[in-house]
């Protein structure tokens, strides 16, 4: 069983930073793909970003967050982060971290959809004001 606990959320300006943490459970999270969604009041969970497990760490990201986002991994923290930048108001949600065996190491565009992850965060509030 994997646990996974995001932290670093709360209230921001607009055109201000947060990084956002995932800590995971376990002794294999090298092993596995982590990414990142979001959602928000009355809209589908969208995907963030996504980190893979092997080369050092392959990246991908929405085109709504590309250029303000990072993506990392610290392995022997067992640790995600996200870092955002630039916040939009359009950036408010609900910020969750998930983990995907990824076993098959399918590109990370192909990790972009919520039913390839096996464990999910319960989520950290991210609020942009205007």
């Amino acid at each position: 069983q994997v646990q996974l606990v995001e932290s670093g959320g709360g209230l921001v300006q607009a055109g201000g930073s947060l990084r956002l943490s995932c800590a995971a459970s376990g002794r294999t999270f090298s092993s596995y793909t982590m990414g990142w969604f979001r959602q928000a009041p009355g809209k589908e969970r969208e995907f963030v970003a996504v980190i893979s497990n092997w080369s050092g760490g392959n990246t991908y990201y929405a085109d709504s967050v590309k250029g303000r986002a990072t993506i990392s991994r610290d392995n022997a923290k067992n640790t995600v982060y996200l870092q955002m930048n630039s916040l939009k108001p359009e950036d408010t949600a609900v910020y969750y971290c998930a983990l995907a065996y990824n076993f098959a190491r399918r590109p990370m565009s192909a990790m972009a959809e919520p039913q390839t992850y096996n464990y999910w965060g319960q989520g950290t509030q991210v609020t942009v004001s205007s």
